[in-house]
């Protein structure tokens, strides 16, 4: 998906919101859990109750490494039924040398060799530009990297002060260049929405992923305010705050309402802000 088309689908469905599949076969309703699949069978029912009011779906991939080689395989099965329409995204957080990061690469991306292909992959920049460009050298395929992210570690390094630039900055300004706006997407929190401003001086045209809106705490407003551009070039997303808001049999309902409810309050935000 190329960012005009990603940005014709937020205009379509007036809305920039990602259902983050963070699927834990320990929370999930118990009645789900006599299926075959029990983790599938919950994003089937979550992704058909929610497709409507998202652009995006990201599954963490950790959710899914941990059931081991059936995790793999539910995680196979929900990509193929996210709607075409919908920008995929393997919350990954990979990071390596070159040749791992080949293979990360094609873990993810070519479906001959995997069996799946993601639209994107999340990166750690920590090991700079030659672990991070192998991911670019898939035609077609985006990069979203860890910028400045919600946690209250962040603060660790990225937010250090170096030659007048704080960590995260630096990494902004290094590798804007290893990508274009049009492959490379970066990580910011909702709940660092004051560094919004700061960072569109730096990457006024990148499309930002920005996790933690919703049960994390983050200000959906504050996030549109700053951090909107002429394309949107947001992706919020939410995972915990929909797919686990009823663990009762009505479960997809309550997600669905919950979707809706943060769609309504997108397509003011895009009216107001775009």
């Amino acid at each position: 998906m190329t960012a005009a088309e990603l940005f014709g689908q937020i205009q379509k469905k007036k809305s920039f919101l990602c259902v983050g599949l963070d699927t834990d076969i320990q929370r999930i309703p118990e009645f789900l859990k006599k299926e075959k699949d029990p983790v599938f069978e919950f994003n089937q029912r979550i992704i058909e109750a929610t497709h409507e009011f998202a652009v995006s779906y990201k599954p963490n991939i950790a959710f899914y490494e941990a059931q081991g080689p059936k995790g793999w395989e539910s995680l196979q099965k929900t990509l193929e039924i996210i709607p075409k329409d919908c920008f995929t995204i393997a919350d990954a957080k990979r990071g390596d040398i070159g040749n791992t990061s080949k293979l990360y690469a094609r873990a993810f991306f070519d479906k001959e060799a995997s069996g799946m292909s993601f639209d994107s992959v999340t990166v750690a920049p920590y090991m700079g530009e030659d672990s991070v460009t192998p991911f670019l050298e898939f035609e077609g395929k985006w990069v979203i990297l860890l910028a400045l992210t919600s946690n209250k570690g962040s603060a660790d390094f990225q937010q250090i002060l170096v030659d007048d630039d704080k960590v995260f900055q630096k990494v902004l300004k290094t590798s804007k260049n290893w990508g274009t706006k049009d492959n490379m997407m970066y990580v910011v929190g909702a709940t660092k929405a004051e560094a919004l401003q700061e960072i569109r001086q730096i990457i006024p045209d990148h499309f930002l992923l920005v996790p933690g809106v919703g049960a994390q705490g983050g200000s959906l407003e504050e996030v549109a305010k700053n951090g909107m551009n002429s394309q949107c070039g947001l992706l919020v997303n939410s995972s915990r705050g929909i797919i686990y808001a009823s663990s009762g049999e009505n479960f997809a309902e309550v997600a669905a309402q919950e979707a809706e409810k943060l769609q309504k309050e997108m397509a003011s935000l895009l009216d107001n802000f775009l």
